[in-house]
């Protein structure tokens, strides 16, 4: 019998093993030293070839199983189904923490030109593909209504199946704009900084700004309905609100997901707010975060997610789940995703437009006019893998993880820095020992919510293997 490789990490009283499919199970000392040594006694083997950690021969039904199993772990993009759109850099709030550099509502030369339009229905015109996606982001998008009515009727003739995002401020939306959103195919994305002090602090300074805001929320979700509605808070590391300010802010409004999100360092917000070295911080934060999301499911009539959390949880049970473009591996970039900025220019991700917008490097991968730059994405993209860095391969959670090197060149310069000292491997390190020791916890209240967020109707066993 042939074992597959394991990895393993320390917990308090245990060590958690993986394998390179994602199969893991928790061991002691013992067992470790026996695997170390090629000591492996009756028990191991059988324990290891039932749980498929091992196989008798390459081509068995063990050895095939694991090879599907490590195959979905990996995401293989598709073609080009989803195009974030930026048509105009104005907007009506003067956010601190901006991360794009917005304009102000009046100032001109910062929207879509009409060639600049039509390159982009050539583009959409282009994509072969029945189903997309189309993001309209900015700026405040709805300020240039014009050109997403324009988009939307293009896109609806073209593609069998699409749907359109507007990621508005809903700061002030006219008739127009909530008949626009009406739509059964688009949906709103919103900010809603973690309280209601914060994000009148962030965003809206004036309280009556904060009032209208409140209002144009409430309205859109009693008009469009909840599930077309969603929010997302930034929160400032050095000013946070407790954890339950923040699920009683959003409970309040229906949500039952939350995607906690600290300051972005990619763009401008980092000249006016510390967004370098407060990992330790922000995981503490997290982590408290998830707790009190426990404590408040156990009694709920609706449990309530933290979305990345939810997220990685999913990447741990199984392979496949990789619809998320910020967690995947490989993250190959500019393949079925792209961002189109107000000047036709491409970028593979938004974050990339940010890092090009501060003027650290330039980032952008094309343009509309003379088409993408395979070249320069091919440079991007021979780090956008963690199966073969040396961090990585040793790491219990590499099945699960993924990478972001426009992270890494955005904090470090370089996207082939030391994994464990950045940003993003201390981040899911944390989230990952997190949700194991959830997994391995005693704690009902913990396996409701595991249960919940995982999706299935209560806490089994069976998802917390143990080799005694």
């Amino acid at each position: 019998m042939t074992v597959f490789p394991l990895k393993f990490t320390r917990f308090a009283s245990h060590y958690l093993f993986a394998d390179d499919a994602g199969g893991y199970f928790r061991g002691d000392r013992n067992f470790l030293e026996r695997y170390a040594g090629g000591n492996l006694t009756a028990s191991d083997t059988e324990f290891l070839h039932t749980n498929g950690h091992a196989f008798d021969e390459v081509g068995d039904a063990a050895y095939m199983g694991f090879a599907y199993r490590w195959a979905q772990r990996l995401h293989r993009p598709q073609e080009l189904n989803y195009v974030i759109l930026v048509p105009t850099l104005r907007c009506n709030l003067a956010c601190g923490y901006c991360q794009v550099s917005r304009v102000n509502e009046n100032t001109s030369g910062f929207d879509w030109t009409e060639d600049t339009l039509a390159q982009v229905l050539r583009f959409l015109d282009g994509i072969d593909t029945a189903s997309a996606k189309i993001e309209f982001q900015g700026g405040e998008p709805l300020l240039r209504l014009d050109l997403l009515e324009t988009v939307r009727e293009f896109a609806r003739r073209k593609f069998k199946d699409v749907s359109f995002t507007v990621c508005t401020n809903l700061q002030s939306v006219s008739d127009e704009a909530w008949a626009f959103l009406d739509a059964s195919d688009t949906f709103v994305s919103t900010s809603l900084d973690g309280e209601l002090s914060a994000h009148q602090r962030q965003r809206t300074i004036t309280s009556g700004d904060t009032e209208q805001f409140v209002s144009n929320l409430r309205y859109a979700i009693g008009r469009l309905g909840q599930g077309k509605v969603s929010a997302l808070p930034t929160l400032d590391v050095n000013n946070l609100p407790t954890p339950n300010q923040i699920i009683g802010t959003f409970g309040d409004f229906g949500f039952r997901s939350i995607f906690l999100r600290p300051i972005n360092h990619q763009g401008f917000a980092r000249k006016r707010y510390q967004t370098m070295g407060m990992d330790e911080r922000w995981n503490d934060y997290h982590g408290r975060f998830i707790d009190a999301l426990i404590e408040h499911n156990w009694t709920a009539d609706f449990p309530v997610e933290e979305f990345y959390f939810t997220h990685c949880l999913r990447r741990v049970l199984r392979g496949g789940h990789n619809h998320h473009v910020d967690l995947r591996n490989p993250n190959i970039l500019g393949k079925d995703y792209i961002v189109i900025d107000f000047d036709g220019m491409f970028y593979p991700s938004d974050e990339a437009r940010m890092v090009t917008r501060v003027g650290q490097i330039d980032l952008s991968v094309g343009n509309l006019w003379d088409g993408i730059d395979q070249a320069k994405l091919d440079v991007l993209n021979e780090e956008a893998t963690n199966s073969f860095h040396p961090d990585c391969i040793h790491c219990p959670y590499q099945a699960a993880c993924g990478i972001d090197v426009i992270d890494d060149l955005s904090r470090y310069g370089r996207i082939d820095v030391t994994k464990r000292d950045t940003t993003f491997c201390r981040r899911h390190t944390a989230i990952f020992d997190k949700i194991f020791e959830l997994l391995y916890s005693d704690d009902k209240k913990a396996h409701k919510s595991l249960a919940a967020w995982a999706g299935i109707p209560e806490f089994d066993p069976s998802l917390a293997p143990i080799h005694r």
